[in-house]
């Protein structure tokens, strides 16, 4: 009996397909649907007349694309363009993955469509990565691909920081699945009624007005200066004898959605997450003060809420580590997404940060070199020696050079003092000695990365 591909080798083998099918000049378009099943569209809208399906060589690849693919080729795994209703929703998709470009007088250009669930974003690296504009407040993303490594905590802590010098800081949950920053920053009660789970629904049918999504944090007590934090949670803390039902609500916000009206822009989740912090961010600068910074305390994992706040929505990315083979192999697994549009990588790769969490060897230099070393062996692999790179990122910085590389590691030490830390227990739980001690290089690092570039407008 002879065996079937598996989903990677029948993948491989529609990929090569695609390419054979370009060689005739048309661009090609490989679509992958939820179930993994792949149909290859060939552009025929220049041709003087529509490509004939039924001539021997599109029926000689219909059967060969079947043989070799199944059982995840789609039920015709080849069209044409000429058929397709509205082609540009393929050919002219801002998702598409161009695998081969067009060449003049030669093949023509291949490109992957991924229809998926999770993960579609991290692949999906929009044009604004390269020419997003100037924000007024600066983003600060908060990740980890392994969750329990202290994300909430270090959000906490330098949101205090920040505004102990006098900044305006804005923090919003985005860990929707598993919300947590709420409760370091806010008594219990003391959150606004809305979430941002609340803004995501209302705002998919045009009832997001009124909404109470912001509420001024207790983490800084107010006689410290002029400096404010403020909390955007994932749920909203609604008011007696109303329901409140965050599980419904979750199961309805990450899907894209048609244009409000004919003609218009369709609205993706990405798109719709970017309303909900610039609605936060208008609501504290309604209540006091635009923010100077906003934290995102992101999602852990492979999610779109991870891969839209790092891809989209922030201008610094913090990619929590913990030096273990898990976690390398999850960030290589991740940032090889990125390697696929190699132009908007290098990009991407100049605005992330790895940070050494909970790293028990404060001491311990060749222990954090070593984490050091794995993390620019990922970053080798995945976002430098990129094709058109003209140079190689160094090992080691030139002495007296202060190693500012994304893969250079800002530690947080790990102490066993923090096992056993209550935050609730008190507000001031950040101005502890050894709390102090454990995040001061991580504070200082990221001030200055988030900060020197915007200190003219503080």
């Amino acid at each position: 009996m002879t065996s079937l591909p598996r989903f990677d080798e029948a993948w491989e083998a529609a990929c090569s397909l695609a390419r054979l099918a370009a060689r005739e000049g048309r661009d090609v378009v490989l679509v992958r649907d939820l179930s993994g099943q792949a149909t290859l569209l060939i552009d025929d809208r220049g041709d003087a007349e529509p490509l004939d399906l039924n001539s021997d060589t599109a029926v000689a690849l219909r059967e060969e694309f079947t043989d070799k693919v199944h059982p995840f080729a789609g039920d015709d795994p080849v069209q044409v363009a000429s058929s397709v209703f509205v082609p540009e929703m393929f050919f002219g998709a801002p998702e598409l993955i161009v695998l081969q470009e067009r060449e003049q007088n030669g093949p023509g250009q291949v490109a992957v469509l991924e229809r998926t669930v999770v993960g579609g974003d991290w692949a999906a690296i929009g044009a604004e990565v390269e020419q997003q504009p100037a924000r007024q407040t600066r983003r600060v993303a908060f990740y980890g691909f392994k969750g329990g490594v202290g994300r909430s905590t270090a959000t906490t802590v330098l949101a205090r920081n920040l505004a102990e010098r006098g900044h305006c800081v804005l923090v919003i949950d985005l860990d929707l699945e598993s919300p947590g920053v709420s409760n370091l920053l806010a008594e219990p009660g003391a959150t606004p009624p809305h979430g941002i789970v609340d803004h995501l629904v209302e705002s998919a049918v045009g009832n997001a007005d009124g909404l109470e999504l912001v509420a001024r944090s207790s983490i800084l007590p107010p006689e410290q200066g002029n400096g404010e934090v403020w909390l955007a949670p994932a749920a909203g803390t609604p008011l007696a004898g109303r329901p409140y039902d965050y599980l419904a609500k979750l199961n309805r916000i990450y899907s894209d959605l048609p244009a409000d009206e004919p003609g218009g822009a369709p609205r993706p989740f990405a798109q719709r997450l970017e309303d909900a912090i610039a609605a936060c961010e208008a609501q504290v600068e309604e209540k006091g003060r635009r923010p100077d910074v906003v934290l995102l305390d992101s999602r852990a994992g492979i999610h779109d809420i991870a891969a839209v706040t790092l891809t989209k929505l922030c201008d610094q990315a913090l990619l929590f580590a913990v030096d273990n083979p898990s976690t390398w192999d999850g960030y290589r697994m991740l940032l090889s997404q990125w390697k696929l549009r190699p132009d908007r990588a290098r990009a991407l790769r100049d605005r992330i940060r790895i940070v050494a969490a909970m790293f028990h060897s404060a001491g311990d230099i060749d222990r954090l070199n070593t984490l050091r070393r794995h993390a620019y062996d990922v970053f080798m692999e995945t976002l430098y020696n990129l094709p058109d790179d003209d140079y190689e990122e160094p090992f080691l910085p030139v002495k007296g050079e202060v190693d500012d590389k994304p893969y250079a590691p800002v530690p947080i030490l790990f102490g066993n003092d923090l096992v056993g830390l209550d935050p609730l227990r008190s507000r001031n739980w950040p101005e502890l000695p050894f709390v102090r001690a454990a995040y001061r290089e991580f504070v200082d690092t990221v001030e200055k990365l988030v900060l020197d570039p915007y200190e003219d407008k503080s």
